[in-house]
């Protein structure tokens, strides 16, 4: 830790030059590769864009505790889930494995998969590689502990911006997904807008507030960092079990909502 005001000059440098260099670097790549041939160039769009889209890798997470739970082997569910979230998973039992992997399906369904789609429909490849960057950086930095209030508020700040039409679209595409699976729609839209608001992020508690609703759970709650206990909002009021179904039933919902969200901004592509 340092001056602040020296951090906070130091963490927006940071910010710029990352960004300038991802977005500058993916349009030279692009743009170098189609003066040699358009194909080349396409190819190379088409891979960067590929790159931004956390889709397969966010399910295959969630897939791995999942298969560990039926399993009975808690232990290798626990070495999994830290793939997927930050907090303290040594002493999570069967219900907060599955509690804290559902919120990650929730929150990176709009920070891996929709919030970048978004991106790459407004801003091409490049900016959905500035968008990763952002993101990434927040991940690295944006933090509240004494090291990075300062330095990381930058990023933080951005990132919050960055995601706030995302968050929102993405917990309409749950909404949709859970009316066509489960016919719960209007809870998971009733839910998002009793409880979103009560996450400490000004975003993640939309997608996950939707999912509480769609699958009739609760998340939120006590949870650990680094040996804290932090009382997070409960989000949703539902009875059904955090159980393998949920988990499941999660990743399924975030397939569909991404399905959706596909095929509305290649509609608009077409049409607008």
């Amino acid at each position: 830790t340092g001056v602040p005001w020296q951090d906070m000059i130091g963490g927006a440098l940071l910010v710029v030059g990352v960004l300038i260099l991802s977005a500058t670097a993916t349009w030279f790549l692009i743009v170098g590769l189609e003066t040699i041939c358009w194909l080349l160039g396409a190819l190379a769009a088409v891979l960067v864009a590929w790159t931004t889209l956390a889709a397969r890798a966010l399910n295959d997470a969630a897939l791995g505790v999942e298969w560990h739970l039926k399993s009975n082997d808690e232990d290798s569910a626990r070495r999994q889930i830290r793939a997927l979230v930050g907090r303290d998973t040594a002493a999570l039992d069967r219900a907060g494995l599955v509690r804290a992997a559902v919120e990650s399906v929730a929150e990176n369904s709009s920070d891996g998969v929709i919030a970048p789609m978004l991106f790459l429909f407004l801003a091409g490849p490049v900016g959905a590689m500035a968008y990763k960057a952002i993101n990434t950086l927040d991940s690295m930095v944006g933090y509240k502990d004494a090291h990075y209030l300062y330095f990381g508020r930058c990023a933080a700040r951005l990132d919050d911006i960055a995601n706030l039409a995302p968050a929102r679209l993405t917990a309409l595409c749950i909404a949709a997904a859970a009316a066509l699976l489960k016919g719960r729609g209007l809870e998971s839209l009733r839910t998002c807008v009793v409880d979103a608001r009560k996450h400490e992020s000004p975003n993640a508690g939309y997608p996950e507030a939707a999912m509480a609703g769609a699958l009739g759970v609760e998340l939120g709650g006590d949870t650990y960092y680094g040996g804290e206990l932090e009382h997070r909002p409960r989000l949703g009021n539902g009875k059904a079990a955090l159980d393998i179904a949920a988990l499941h039933s999660s990743r399924i919902l975030m397939w569909i909502a991404t399905a959706m969200a596909l095929a509305a901004a290649t509609a608009l592509r077409w049409f607008v």
